[in-house]
């Protein structure tokens, strides 16, 4: 036994220095967390070969962070795995009273269940379906049931001060348009001025039909614009558009959320030809009705692209709600957390199960660390469900978040990014020419944050060559 102390004090020194060099931050990457002033010790990294317990590097992997967006892909995948890839949304529709010669004498109900994407061409489809039945003329009300979440009140603008983005648009039972408008500008310079559409209708809303133009380049056309969103009813542009814009799309939270529904559905009804005689209003179904019909979305797997790869929050959390809605009856936000809670642990155990507000990652509260999100995207390799959780991720240099305005390394990983104040953040999988996938997990949590992606994407570079390194290190 003596003779082997030398030969274990060998092994245990190597692998000593093996864990130390998988701790090494590649040179191209350091480089580039010193020009953003962003030390090693806000960053947590794991790069693993998929389906493989082989690591190339861990730094700081255990570490809970914030993750920001990157968390959507907990809340995707157990989406997927609990409801189905083929789940749709159902909003059924109910006709009380009987219609004649086109008009409806009673009310027409319409039951919001989640549906993450009812747009506004969803929208006129389920009213021209209302027509379908034979009602042009409503004699009674519109009733907007949207008692099947259980949401909290929240002021749009208390996460960051920005209201009038869409993504802090609230999670709603009957979710309509993401509760927020496009203004969509276009350049007519025989007329001087800049024409302005907007979808969909809100009744009641005195919207300016035209902008004065100026000359000089696009740039911050917003800015330009002046926009006095004050009073709802009546939103105004003091500037000008720059007419080298030509067309823009201004997509907008309506400044009165609660009451956006009202006005949507009533201005896309007489829109469409329809007359009403009572008001849109909110209130609950009859339980003596049946529904006439029900409006289905498209399947979860397709709607789980739009969250990934654009990073849409308020979808993410119709999704999350829509959880405890299916098994409970009706959405929460304490017993959707506790079910993906539960959802984890039978998965991955009790010891690093992330800490989850909304589903979306659009929280200060959010915590979960590298090395468990590398862990989940290891599970999701593995699991029948793989080429939907991954097509659904941005593409690096191609779309979504990771179209080539925001980066490079051109189609070398599909990567789901997060970016909040104080955090930059992707998860994926990045490929190399030779074949071999990886896992790679990055979040920084540092004031600098939003001056690391050249170091991420010379962390994604570094990963994309791997194979070829590993291939000539064979052939020396």
């Amino acid at each position: 036994m003596p003779a082997l102390r030398p030969v274990l004090l060998l092994v245990f020194l190597l692998s000593g220095v093996a864990a130390s060099a998988r701790d090494t931050l590649p040179p191209a990457v350091a480089q580039a967390l010193a020009r953003a002033r962003v030390p090693a010790e806000a960053v947590s990294i794991v790069v693993e070969e998929a389906g493989s317990e082989r690591t190339l590097l861990r730094h700081r992997a255990s570490v809970p962070v914030n993750p920001a967006s990157v968390m959507k892909l907990v809340t995707t995948l157990a989406g997927l795995e609990t409801l189905g890839p083929t789940w749709t949304w159902k909003t059924p529709v109910y006709i009380e009273g009987a219609a004649r010669e086109g008009t409806l004498y009673g009310n027409v109900y319409i039951q919001g269940q989640g549906d993450p994407k009812l747009v506004a061409e969803r929208i006129w489809l389920l009213l021209r379906r209302v027509q379908g039945l034979g009602i042009r003329n409503i004699a009674g009300d519109i009733v907007l049931d949207r008692s099947a979440f259980e949401v909290p009140a929240v002021d749009p603008g208390e996460f960051d001060g920005e209201p009038l983005r869409p993504y802090n648009a609230a999670p709603d039972a009957l979710l309509l348009n993401f509760k927020s408008v496009l203004m969509t500008f276009v350049a007519d310079r025989s007329a001087n001025a800049a024409h302005v559409q907007v979808e969909p209708p809100l009744a009641g809303v005195d919207w300016p039909m035209q902008v004065p133009l100026r000359e000089g380049e696009c740039n911050d056309y917003r800015s330009a614009l002046r926009a006095d969103f004050s009073d709802p009813q009546r939103p105004r542009f003091a500037g000008r558009y720059p007419a080298a814009c030509g067309e823009k799309v201004w997509p907008l939270a309506w400044a009165d959320p609660a009451g956006f529904g009202v006005r949507a559905i009533e201005g896309m009804w007489r829109a469409i030809g329809g007359q009403l005689q009572g008001r849109v209003r909110e209130g609950r179904v009859p339980e003596s009705l049946s529904p006439a019909f029900a409006l289905e979305s498209p399947p979860l797997a397709e709607l789980v692209r739009d969250i990934n790869k654009y990073s849409n929050n308020v979808m993410t959390q119709q999704l999350f709600l829509t959880l405890s809605l299916q098994q409970q009856g009706r959405g929460t936000v304490p017993a959707s957390r506790e079910l993906l809670r539960a959802w984890w642990r039978e998965r991955f155990g009790a010891g690093d199960e992330p800490l989850i507000s909304n589903g979306a990652g659009l929280s200060r509260e959010d915590r979960i660390s590298a090395a468990a999100l590398a862990r989940l995207l290891q599970y999701a390799w593995a699991s029948p469900l793989m080429p939907e959780l991954m097509s659904s991720l941005p593409i690096s240099g191609l779309d979504g978040t990771l179209r080539p305005s925001r980066w490079r390394a051109e189609g070398s990983a599909h990567l789901k990014t997060g970016s909040l104040r104080d955090v930059a953040s992707i998860a994926g999988i990045v490929h190399t020419a030779e074949g071999r996938r990886y896992v790679l997990v990055a979040v920084v949590n540092h004031p600098n944050a939003n001056a690391v992606r050249p170091a991420l994407e010379a962390l994604v570079e570094w990963t994309a060559r791997q194979g070829a390194e590993r291939i000539s290190r064979k052939t020396r």
